[in-house]
């Protein structure tokens, strides 16, 4: 019984080191202005909206692909 309550407060010191830990590197992040968060936004909305129109124009081609193809073979 007595190992298992000094592995509980182990556990506990462990999880207040960690704390300690992760708020110390938190302070030595640098985090990003709000123009580079605005600018980075901006960049990622771009990349989905192009590569939404790659997707929706080879759909497109490839539905007239296939329909062509079934048109073909069954007359």
């Amino acid at each position: 019984m007595a190992e298992t309550e000094k592995k509980k407060a182990n556990i506990f010191r462990r999880i207040g080191k960690w704390l300690k830990e992760m708020r110390s590197e938190l302070k030595k992040v640098q985090w990003p202005t709000a123009k580079q968060t605005a600018n980075n936004t901006g960049i990622v909305i771009l990349c989905v909206i192009v590569v939404g129109i790659f997707i929706w124009v080879f759909d497109f081609v490839a539905n007239g692909v296939v329909g062509a193809l079934i048109t073909l073979f069954q007359g």
